[in-house]
């Protein structure tokens, strides 16, 4: 049976829903500065920031359970109940980080109530990559699977933007006194009260687990057991690992120009903007590519341009550190990793059957991303504090860079292939 396709304003909706809670989690990642002065007061400006993004960190360490829980129930009970779960379970973990109190008010439990609140958003996000990807995917034309893919990532950029404006915009209207009291709560606040029309949104989706399945109705397929440790799941995560370093690095920069290069906080903030509009054009301009030149050569090239042109770069900026710089390197550093985005997302889930495609994509995603983006700001922190090398960003990139490449050479193309629904056509 052929999948049903789903309205493009469908397909729409649920990218606005993956753009918001993307948009949840990696706000805290702009404001990881104020929040450090809010949760950790007693601590040395360095060290309340290593522990800032340590928290940022922390939302990662639950991405891979909420990618096996999640997932699974993807390809057991349908995309549709799964997209659900995780917006609802996102809600919860948004509202009460926007409601925590600051040390200063209730002590210890404040870092302590940021780090649960954090964990909630990482299992929900972890469980969000794999169904949404697949819906999409399936959703499709086949000869338009990275381009539908890709606008995920086109959402990514978007929630970027849009929370890089926001920060510029309190950081240019607010004192500092008051981000501390309350400027750092208003992108949540803001998030909190876009959240009924998400789920509203959610509710509407149609399915698409059942038709690719084979069902006849309501998705009743039974998810296969995913082999963990196969090559394809390894070479999977390395890739991953190239592309949420770049990423995560990239969302870094503002912290970085704020409080390695000293440049004022809205001058910083106009790079994350910079960043958004950047992975949105490179997403669709990607997703479009990998659908008529192939998978394998969006993967490779933006991959290796960004392992070789990450150095000279920033010792270019560390030499003339003002905001152009800053904003050339981070849209750079943007562009060539979505380029790559809807291509690596629609491969990985090309290579697993239907029963195996939510859960497989979840699990190898938020591995990669926890392993490699969650700790890639912690890392940087760590490093510029204990080296004073302000090019260690450059040389994290250019490391996962080569990993992800060598990973990239032994997967294989699977554009124009029939999408699989039995776990014995895996290739």
């Amino acid at each position: 049976m052929a999948a049903t396709r789903p309205a493009k304003a469908i397909v729409l909706a649920a990218v606005i829903c993956n753009g918001l809670e993307f948009f949840d989690f990696v706000a805290y990642a702009f404001f990881a500065q104020t929040i450090g002065k809010v949760f950790f007061p007693g601590a040395a400006s360095d060290l309340a920031l290593l522990l800032s993004v340590g928290v940022f960190g922390v939302g990662f360490v639950a991405r891979p359970l909420g990618s096996i829980v999640i997932g699974r129930y993807a390809d057991r009970a349908g995309r549709r109940p799964a997209l659900l779960l995780s917006a609802i379970l996102m809600t919860l973990g948004t509202v009460a980080l926007m409601l925590t109190p600051g040390y200063a008010t209730i002590g210890l439990a404040a870092p302590l109530l940021i780090t649960l609140c954090r964990l909630v958003q990482g299992f929900a996000l972890g469980g969000e990559t794999g169904p949404a990807t697949a819906f999409l995917l399936e959703g499709a034309p086949p000869h338009q699977r990275a381009t539908y893919v890709a606008l995920q990532m086109g959402s990514q950029g978007i929630a970027t933007a849009l929370a890089g404006a926001l920060g510029m915009g309190l950081s240019l209207s607010l004192s500092a006194g008051q981000m501390e009291d309350w400027g750092w709560r208003v992108p949540f606040a803001i998030s909190t009260l876009l959240i009924p029309i998400a789920l509203y949104l959610r509710f509407q989706m149609p399915e698409t687990l059942a038709s690719q399945a084979g069902a006849a109705s309501a998705p009743t397929a039974h998810a296969v057991r995913l082999p963990w440790c196969s090559q394809h799941v390894v070479l999977g995560i390395l890739v991953i690992a190239g592309g949420t370093v770049s990423t995560y690095i990239g969302s870094y920069m503002t912290t970085y120009g704020a409080t390695v290069l000293h440049l004022p906080p809205a001058d910083a903030l106009q790079a994350a903007i910079t960043t958004g509009l950047t992975m949105l054009v490179g997403a669709l301009l990607g997703g479009h590519l990998a659908d008529r030149y192939g998978r394998w050569p969006l993967m490779f090239w933006p991959r290796l341009l960004t392992a070789l042109v990450c150095l000279p770069m920033f010792s270019w900026l560390i030499a003339h550190p003002h905001a152009m710089a800053l904003q050339l390197i981070s849209a750079t550093l943007a562009f060539l990793t979505a380029l790559t985005a809807g291509a690596v997302l629609t491969t990985i889930c090309e290579l697993f059957p239907a029963a195996q495609r939510a859960s497989a994509l979840a699990l190898i995603y938020s591995v990669g991303v926890s392993l490699f983006g969650g700790s890639a700001q912690f890392v940087v922190t760590w490093l510029i504090a204990r080296t004073g090398d302000p090019m260690a960003p450059a040389w994290c990139i250019a490391a996962t860079s080569v990993a992800a490449l060598i990973a990239t050479v032994h997967l294989p193309e699977t554009g124009g292939s029939q999408l699989t629904t039995s776990a014995n056509s895996t290739r």
